[in-house]
């Protein structure tokens, strides 16, 4: 099926900024929100795009989204999430800090704490805070992955293996409805799942369009989280999971 040029530029605009909304489309080509509609079904129903509640997704499948479009996805509530979470880490503390935009953005609410001792499989969290004297760097070594600079590999897990630390901040790719932890390559989630091992408390953050994406490996289940910060929970599944397995669930949106 050919598209139309209103197709091709949705498409590059889902590709630039990892998702589209259907209010902003209508708005920058001036059409109405149910044309929009419309046109948002047609490419979803060729696996263009991914459709999830008021727009749509570039697609996700096997392949994770470049790691700049994943940045500008939730920006804002990225950012939130990324104070509340700095909330629960007091000074002079340990933790672990994973791959992901949202855990960049708690590394970046981090940076006026005191006495920190971060491990991280990170280079973009190691980087920013390397250079706050209040603040320690420890980075794990393996294989870096061009795409987003997540350190990666056997290597990488015993390293994590070698620490038990205070706290942990990890970033999932997707949550499942059943409450299962999702991600991409199989090697990060060897990664994550180690340092889920050796925390005492694990801070799971992730904004609401996770729940709207799906990813092939399982690193693992709500219930073995202690905190779950997002921006909105409206999954009443996922609620039911949390309250059962006493996660404590904040909001930064509610």
């Amino acid at each position: 099926m050919l598209l139309t040029p209103r197709h091709s530029e949705i498409i590059q605009l889902a590709k630039d900024k990892g998702r589209v909304l259907v209010e902003d489309l209508a708005a920058h080509f001036q059409v109405t929100p149910q044309t929009i509609r419309k046109d948002l079904n047609d490419l979803c129903d060729q696996r263009l795009l991914t459709r999830i509640h008021g727009g749509a997704l570039f697609p996700s499948g096997i392949e994770n989204l470049q790691y700049e479009a994943r940045r500008k996805i939730a920006a804002d509530e990225k950012d939130a999430i990324g104070n509340a979470a700095a909330r629960l880490i007091p000074d002079n503390a340990s933790l672990f800090v994973n791959i992901g935009t949202t855990t960049e953005a708690v590394s970046k609410a981090l940076l006026d704490h005191k006495g920190l001792m971060v491990i991280t499989n990170n280079i973009n969290v190691a980087n920013r805070m390397r250079v706050y004297p209040s603040i320690e760097v420890v980075i794990a070594g393996g294989v870096v992955r061009g795409s987003d600079g997540g350190i990666v590999g056997e290597a990488a897990v015993d390293f994590i293996r070698q620490f038990k630390v205070d706290y942990a901040v990890i970033g999932v790719s997707a949550i499942d409805h059943d409450g299962a932890l999702l991600d991409f390559d199989y090697r990060e989630v060897k990664v994550a799942q180690a340092i889920i091992a050796n925390t005492r408390h694990v801070i799971l953050v992730a904004d609401r369009t996770k729940f709207e994406r799906t990813a092939p490996v399982r690193i693992g289940h709500l219930n073995q989280v202690n905190t779950f910060i997002t921006d909105r929970c409206d999954i009443p599944s996922v609620r039911r999971i949390l309250a059962e397995a006493e996660v404590e669930l904040i909001e930064t949106s509610a």
